[in-house]
């Protein structure tokens, strides 16, 4: 990799960075949407044909985890990774919980008037969760206990099958920590139909959360208003904002470390130090003679990764916010004064140790993340999506009398009669 000058950049190529692997759906969106709504008029029978091809004479039983397979999960891993979930779900718990608002609050908007927001969990919600080749036990952790957090009372998770229907062991395991209550073996749009609509065998839930390919992606766009959903997810992608003061080696890693996920990942650094960006390039190149994953991040890296040299760490600044980065590292000498102007953002870690890494796993903060610029309008997965706030308000007599005018006024320039005459029959006409 070569440093590159943001001040020099042509529009076609700053306009490269910034999209990246943007998640495009289009091609697929029609697609994943027929087999939602197959789904939808045909229930368990279109999962049990798409996955027949894994089990001959597959029934609607093995598309649900049992007890008994949660107990051979446990026997068939590493000790220590059951040590360390539940290290890191007690982390993210404690994080998640800090989050709750008040039950209820209210202000006395004039005499007579009381307004006020109540909150209150959704009833039910699902989860889906990568599988095969790309299974996240911390995804797991990451979904459910939010949710669980939020104070709902149900929660149901689906995740893809391998080969005679089993489930990725440490993905049982964490579904098991978090309190997953019914853990489905479907994946795909196949789980997010049968989630969102409902089947005999998978309950109908509110909202669907959870990273997957972009057949998930689409899927889930295609559901939205029948059940609510995150933030569509597309490849990882990361941005380090530095100076002086941060340690090439360090950075370089970390640059690495987001792009080893998928060919289709992002990486980027932007700094007012030349010095700076010339040694992290050649810190890349000595990593890439030894990186595991090296196709991978070979192709991500000639795709839709940069080094930018900026003319001033204001401009540094303003190009992070302009990216808006799914992960955001800001390794300067003081990161805590940049913190304000930091705008867009999914998740900030601040400080030379502070990698991506610790927050994906185990800090506590959420990892389902908004990627592709979308953190320019989303946030991070919290408690906050799997709750509803709705609004009341406690009128008196006097209240009452203190709107009249202004309610008949704007009932009646809009054309509706009967909003006025609502209040004409509680004041005599």
């Amino acid at each position: 990799m070569k440093p590159e000058r943001l001040s020099q950049l042509s529009p076609e190529r700053r306009a490269a960075i910034m999209k990246r692997s943007m998640e495009d759906v289009s091609a697929i969106f029609a697609d994943m949407r027929a087999i939602c709504v197959d789904i939808k008029e045909r229930g368990d029978a279109v999962t049990l044909e798409h996955y027949a091809k894994h089990k001959k004479g597959i029934a609607p039983a093995d598309l649900v985890v049992t007890r008994k397979e949660i107990e051979r999960a446990y026997d068939a891993i590493d000790p220590r990774v059951v040590e360390k979930l539940r290290f890191a779900a007690a982390n993210i718990e404690k994080f998640h919980l800090a989050q709750r608002e008040r039950d209820m609050w209210s202000i006395e908007v004039a005499p007579g008037i009381l307004a006020g927001r109540v909150t209150r969990p959704m009833d039910i919600v699902g989860c889906y969760v990568p599988g095969r080749r790309a299974a996240y036990p911390s995804s797991v952790l990451m979904t459910v206990i939010p949710a669980k957090a939020a104070g709902v009372p149900r929660i149901v998770a689906c995740t893809p099958p391998e080969e005679g229907m089993v489930v990725n062991d440490a993905s049982l395991v964490a579904a098991d920590i978090a309190g997953v209550q019914q853990l489905f073996k479907m994946g795909g749009p196949w789980a997010v139909g049968s989630m969102a609509y409902g089947t005999a065998t998978v309950p109908k839930v509110n909202k669907i959360v959870g990273p997957g390919n972009r057949y998930v992606t689409a899927a889930k766009m295609a559901v939205f208003g029948e059940v609510d959903i995150d933030s569509p997810a597309g490849p990882s992608e990361i941005l380090i904002l530095a100076d002086d003061s941060a340690n090439p080696r360090w950075l370089a890693i970390d640059f690495l470390s987001q792009i080893e996920h998928d060919p289709d990942a992002a990486a980027a650094l932007v700094t007012p130090s030349e010095k700076l960006a010339k040694a992290v390039c050649r810190e890349v190149a000595k990593a890439m003679k030894t990186v595991p994953r090296r196709e991978i991040i070979e192709k991500a890296l000639a795709d839709n990764s940069a080094v930018l040299i900026a003319d001033s760490m204001d401009d540094a600044i303003a190009f992070t916010n302009d990216y808006a980065a799914e992960h955001l590292e800001v390794v300067t000498s003081d990161p805590i004064a940049l913190l304000p102007r930091i705008i867009h953002a999914g998740s900030i870690f601040l400080g030379p140790y502070a990698p991506v890494p610790a927050g994906d796993y185990a800090s506590g903060t959420n990892h389902v993340l908004p990627t592709g610029q979308c953190a320019k309008m989303f946030s991070g997965l919290s408690i906050d999506d799997f709750i509803k706030k709705p609004t009341f308000q406690y009128l008196t007599r006097d209240g009452l009398a203190h709107l009249r005018d202004a309610v008949l006024t704007l009932a009646e320039a809009e054309g509706l009669p009967l909003h006025a005459q609502t209040l004409r029959e509680r004041f005599g006409g």
